[in-house]
């Protein structure tokens, strides 16, 4: 029998510490596992067309796991690619305009793919400060030379691109998820075709919200396979399911197939989830008046939160930013409006970029006025001191 020491050292000692300065900070995040049926109005979920719990959805999901299993059983260069996956693969390039998607398990696997595939020790990635941490992540993991440029600016992109020889690529968001504000694409791409850099745009926002019909932030900018632009984006906002893709050209697409590490050794997306994305994004493309819906929700609960006074973002899609005086004050407002029935996002550092605590409101497709009138009424019932200018 192995030996003990009567009296071990605590070696995450350390980590008491750590809790109590999160404390303090009012940074501390807790698991808050919600129920199947929830009273609580939803402001707060990513799904911005209200699918997840659409019929279609479930029906896509349920017919899968029935025909598929319930797993993808192994990695998809091994046995985790089935016809579903080539089926999905293929109707999500030509909806959004792509010649080639692949599907990962996630869209923070997408995103670490593109990046570490596309670049290496010698590439130049030019990151917008916004960007989500899975670019961050995607930035580190590369080995490449990475310059993190102003948010939104276009003509820092250039300047820094301007300054590389070898490859290189500029990396963002295409809706930025704290203030849901949409990155200049126009811009950033002509920086990239003038200095010879490829662009890569993670529209995990912008899918199913902006675009005709909800075909993306790429589509409604007129890059949408263009031959030096790719694509990342999620399954798991507005297609109500999870998971992610990489669309672009088909070579970049095969370059990922046999480079990209969150590819080649993880387990291949569940059958059920593709059953479900692939159910949503034929649905979408019945009902596209749904991504005008949500545009058309979110404008109006930042008129009228900011009519009352409070500091909100103006959003460019689907994501409607309020500012909170403080991270404390901001976790305060959203358990008020929990206790008040509707359920909001919290942003607290570092989650956000600028150190600034924010409530996040998701506008959905499916909020009724009645809805969007009690989401409206209860922030501002619930508004801490400070949190407006009246």
């Amino acid at each position: 029998m192995p030996q003990h020491s009567p009296d071990p050292v605590d070696v995450f000692s350390w980590i008491d510490a750590a809790e109590s300065a999160r404390e303090q900070a009012g940074l501390v995040r807790t698991l808050r596992p919600r129920p199947a049926s929830s009273p609580l109005l939803d402001l707060a979920s990513n799904d911005y067309l209200g699918l997840t719990r659409h019929p279609e959805t479930i029906r896509g999901a349920q017919e899968a796991a029935e025909r598929w299993g319930g797993g993808a059983t192994g990695s998809r260069l091994v046995t985790g690619t089935t016809e579903l996956h080539a089926e999905l693969e293929r109707e999500l390039a030509a909806f959004c305009g792509f010649e080639a998607a692949l599907v990962l398990s996630s869209g923070y696997a997408a995103n670490l793919a593109a990046v570490t595939a596309l670049s290496d020790r010698g590439t130049l990635v030019v990151s917008d400060a916004g960007n989500h941490a899975s670019i961050v992540d995607g930035c580190r993991l590369s080995r490449a030379e990475t310059a993190v440029v102003p948010h939104s600016d276009p003509d820092s992109a250039r300047k820094t691109l301007a300054t590389h020889e070898g490859r290189a690529l500029l990396v963002t968001d295409s809706v930025f998820s704290v203030d849901g504000d949409a990155a200049p694409l126009a811009g950033y791409a002509a920086a990239c075709r003038d200095e010879g850099a490829a662009l890569v745009v993670d529209d995990a926002h912008g899918l199913g919200v902006l675009g005709e019909g909800g075909r993306g932030a790429l589509h409604a900018a007129g890059l949408a396979g263009a031959p030096g632009v790719v694509a990342t984006l999620t399954l798991s906002k507005s297609m109500g399911s999870q998971g992610g893709a990489v669309l672009g050209p088909a070579k970049v697409i095969r370059h990922l197939i046999n480079t990209a590490r969150t590819f080649i050794f993880d387990t291949g997306l569940a059958p059920a989830a593709a059953g479900a994305a692939l159910a949503s994004l034929r649905l979408l493309q019945r009902e596209p008046e749904r991504a005008a819906r949500a545009r058309e929700v979110a404008a109006q609960l930042y008129e009228r939160l900011t009519a009352s006074g409070l500091t909100a973002a103006r959003p460019d899609a689907a994501v409607v930013s309020v500012r909170a005086p403080s991270a404390s004050a901001a976790l305060r407002w959203a358990a008020d409006c929990r206790e008040a029935g509707l359920s909001v996002g919290c942003f607290r550092p570092p989650s956000v970029p600028d150190g600034i605590s924010r409530l996040r409101l998701t506008a959905r497709a499916d909020l009724t006025g009645d809805e969007i009138n009690r989401a409206v009424g209860t922030i501002l019932a619930t508004a801490p001191a400070g949190a407006t200018d009246r």
